[in-house]
């Protein structure tokens, strides 16, 4: 299976020759794969080099001129290195933009933490007006990449080497997705955390939704799966910033008693770099350290 930054650069490359609406800008990262592009759309597709800052500017520049700009490097570097950039000359001037990332949270953890954003998403919640998408398999980036590229608002598609075995529907006005049915607790699996969520819940009896958009946060949704329950007990499990959404899902659930716990990747730096699958099992978000965690809090 092909991984979700290979389904980008295949989808944007076909987006670019299908739409003169669309163009591209890149600081080097994914740019051998936009050779095709480039040479086909050279006014379109614009390498700037590693130059953040002038990579977020360059992009809303062309949509200040009418174009649909689609931005891509690391997270790290798309999010956090340029975040003035974000705030101001896309959000300050009103104008919109798809802002895709590779590299989530720890994907390539030989590079280091300079290649580590786990607090990308918490970071764009302090702007308004942004979209952000979770995909958990290629098949719903590209759907999701293809719904952002179309529209005009201001979208983030965070993209991870992690995935789930199969798709699952998104798009505009899906919300939440019910996977699993239950009366015990409310599990939100978000993005490529789900297969982990399905094995660590499996014969418990909780409803697993399941997000693949987690801005704006379906807070109908979640209200509605709590609404059968004998308490509204809420986990939500992030590939990102452990309590991201906790907020937002406590204030879907104001008028109700409830309890949310926040899962995800905690703030200590590890710095024993090790894999992917080593860093999941150490902030707890493996399969083992999930049912731990889940099970410990919806039986307290």
């Amino acid at each position: 299976m092909d991984t979700m930054r290979d389904r980008f650069i295949a989808t944007t490359s076909q987006l670019l020759d299908e739409d003169p609406r669309l163009a591209l800008v890149l600081a080097e990262i994914s740019r051998a794969g936009f050779d095709r592009a480039e040479r086909a759309h050279p006014d379109r597709v614009v390498n700037v080099g590693i130059r953040e800052q002038l990579l977020v500017g360059a992009g809303a520049g062309m949509a200040l001129t009418g174009l649909r700009p689609i931005v891509h490097t690391f997270a790290s570097f798309l999010v956090e290195r340029p975040f003035e950039q974000v705030k101001l000359d896309f959000g300050h001037q009103g104008v919109g933009g798809v802002l895709v990332s590779a590299g989530a949270s720890y994907d390539w953890p030989a590079g280091g933490f300079t290649h580590m954003s786990p607090g990308d998403v918490a970071l764009l919640d302090t702007l308004d007006g942004w979209t952000v998408h979770v995909p958990g398999h290629p098949d719903e980036a590209e759907a999701l990449l293809r719904e952002a590229a179309a529209g005009d608002g201001r979208v983030y598609v965070r993209l991870s080497v992690q995935s789930n075995d199969r798709a699952r529907p998104v798009g505009a006005g899906t919300g939440f997705t019910a996977v699993r049915e239950g009366t015990g607790g409310v599990v939100i699996a978000v993005g490529p955390m789900l297969d982990n969520v399905l094995a660590a819940t499996d014969g418990l009896d909780v409803t697993v939704l399941y997000a693949a958009t987690v801005r704006p946060f379906d807070g109908a949704g979640l209200r509605r799966a709590v609404s059968g329950h004998r308490a509204a007990d809420v986990v939500i499990v992030e590939p990102y910033l452990a309590g991201t959404s906790t907020a937002a899902a406590n204030d879907a659930l104001a008028e109700l008693p409830h309890r949310v716990l926040g899962l995800g990747v905690g703030r200590a730096e590890l710095r024993k770099y090790g894999e992917m699958d080593e860093h999941l099992a150490a902030h707890g978000l493996d399969a083992r350290g999930l049912r731990e965690r889940i099970g410990a809090f919806l039986h307290r």
